[in-house]
């Protein structure tokens, strides 16, 4: 729908110039959707292959657990696994992909001795734990795509909510508005030729 301005060339003008930026930053958008969606779709591959990655680390944890479990007493493993201290080593760091920031988790390796004693437990135990330290860097390595999928995925649906408004709201309304004011100054000036030309008729008609 054309927005109602008093049709003047001073309008038009800005109209014209409103126009021009409005298709000037809708292609700005339209590449920024395009980077934006090739980077999702990269970001949700790699997280389905990290999703299927950490599925088989846990299978494969848990499966420690039990031999563990079995070897050791449960009561025993879960007092071990109560006495292993929170880690706190991750490194989160962020790159901007169009303005959007996206995290990465410097990759964290296990370490090479056990926060338990090795007196009154067995290498099930052992296995277990590392089992588990992989899944720990699996995990962090699963938050950080599954992060940047929803922050690529938030931008990706803003980009296309203000692509969409300017392609079909502020471009045609303002191009109505060109055409509606375009239209009124010429009938404006040929009304104008009219008055001038019966005038000049008019005199022509006295003086002769």
């Amino acid at each position: 729908m054309a927005v109602k301005v008093v049709p003047t060339r001073g309008n038009l003008f800005k109209l014209v110039r409103k126009l021009r930026m409005a298709r000037k930053g809708h292609g700005l958008l339209e590449q920024k959707r395009q980077i934006l969606m090739l980077e999702l779709s990269s970001t949700i591959a790699k997280a389905r292959k990290v999703q299927r990655e950490v599925a088989e680390v846990f299978k494969d944890a848990y499966s420690a657990l039990q031999r563990a479990n079995t070897s050791l007493g449960v009561e025993t493993v879960d007092e071990i696994a109560h006495s292993i201290p929170e880690e706190q080593r991750f490194v989160i760091r962020l790159r901007s992909v169009m303005g959007v920031e996206i995290p990465e988790v410097d990759p964290l390796e296990p370490k090479t001795t056990p926060a338990y004693s090795f007196l009154e437990t067995s290498s099930s135990m052992d296995e277990a734990y590392l089992a588990f330290c992989r899944v720990r860097s699996m995990l962090s390595q699963l938050a950080e795509v599954e992060n940047a999928v929803y922050r690529l995925a938030v931008q990706v649906r803003r980009t296309n909510r203000r692509v969409n408004a300017l392609e079909k709201v502020v471009i045609p309304a303002t191009m109505a508005s060109i055409a509606e004011i375009s239209s009124a100054l010429e009938e404006s000036e040929r009304e104008d030729f009219v008055r001038m030309k019966t005038a000049k008729n008019q005199k022509s008609k006295k003086e002769g």
